[in-house]
């Protein structure tokens, strides 16, 4: 029972493959009906050409549905992850169930960004056990293979038509995780910035990172953003790490877009459990330990890599830069 009333807590997460509007509609449909004559507060995240055809096939029933565009809603993962877990928190607290056609965003991702985005569509298969949300992601057979073959792996169903059957591709979510990091980071460049952290003196490496961090084009916002998230991690690795920790800095392009990179190493490594900050915190079960998470880490980097073994541990963030045209039109 939430909020007094009783409410259906078996989440689905569902991959709805299609080749043509025809196959998206025959599964998207009866998932948006069966949702409104339930009473649940119904979603559609897509773009306006989809929200068009989609209110003009749903008919009457479009009044009961919400849209929202995927391009704002799908642009972070983890805050993103957050908020719709959020949201399927509260709709239970009320005694309804969430249910979210969600139209993923791909084109003009960076690899690592496509690679974060499929990492959040296998961790929510955790998160979101026990809310009774239902969630539906169409995929069109136009993607890259690689991304309609990830689906099939951090997906447990696929939709065909109004059935949905049991997709032998899903993969364990820690394990999809596992295979996300199996890859080694390339190594920092010979001029990176290097700095060997000694003593936990932190006010001092703020202001040896702001200092650096200021001399390349990443914005006010961005350096007040990466000084929280460097604190973070900088007061785990001293917690919980083996020296030598190592902080580096250093711009980069080399994964499309311009990014500045600030990496911590250490010469410990993460116990088997750790989590990596990938879920969010719920509320109820939120720690008031003071610390700022490596969760919240997540929520201010565009990009947050990490590798542990028997040779110590990588922390690496990335920050995307703006372009030069946005820096020579500002």
């Amino acid at each position: 029972m939430l909020g007094g009333t009783a409410v259906n807590d078996s989440f689905t997460h569902r991959v709805l493959p299609y080749d043509g509007m025809d196959q998206l509609l025959d599964g998207a449909l009866p998932f948006l009906r069966d949702g409104v004559e339930a009473g649940d507060r119904v979603l559609a995240v897509c773009g306006t050409a989809r929200e068009m055809l989609l209110r003009e096939a749903l008919g009457p029933a479009a009044a009961a549905v919400e849209f929202a565009d995927a391009s704002e809603w799908y642009a972070h993962p983890s805050r993103t992850l957050a908020d719709c877990l959020s949201d399927a928190d509260d709709t239970a607290g009320t005694g309804r169930r969430l249910r979210v056609l969600g139209d993923p965003v791909w084109a003009s991702r960076s690899p690592l960004e496509v690679a974060e985005w499929q990492r959040a569509e296998a961790v929510l298969n955790v998160a979101f056990r026990g809310t009774g949300a239902a969630l539906l992601c169409p995929y069109a057979a136009t993607l890259p293979a690689g991304v309609v073959a990830a689906a099939r792996k951090t997906h447990p169903e696929t939709v065909r038509g109004a059935r949905a059957i049991a997709n032998p591709g899903f993969v364990d979510p820690w394990a999809f995780c596992e295979q996300c990091d199996r890859e080694p980071l390339p190594p920092p460049p010979p001029g990176a910035d290097t700095f060997k952290i000694d003593r936990p003196d932190l006010f001092w490496l703020r202001a040896y990172v702001s200092e650096y961090a200021r001399l390349t084009p990443l914005p006010e916002d961005g350096v007040q953003r990466l000084l929280v998230a460097v604190t973070e991690v900088v007061t785990n690795a001293l917690r919980h790490g083996e020296p030598p920790i190592v902080l580096r800095m250093w711009t980069d392009d080399s994964e499309g877009e311009p990014a500045f990179v600030c990496e911590v190493t250490d010469g410990g490594t993460w116990p088997p459990g750790s989590g990596y900050g990938l879920i969010p915190p719920r509320p109820r079960a939120a720690k008031s330990d003071g610390r700022f998470g490596l969760w919240a880490v997540r929520l201010l980097c565009s990009v947050v890599q990490i590798r542990t073994g028997d040779h110590g541990s990588v922390v690496r963030l990335r920050l995307t830069l703006p372009s030069s045209a946005d820096v020579d039109g500002a």
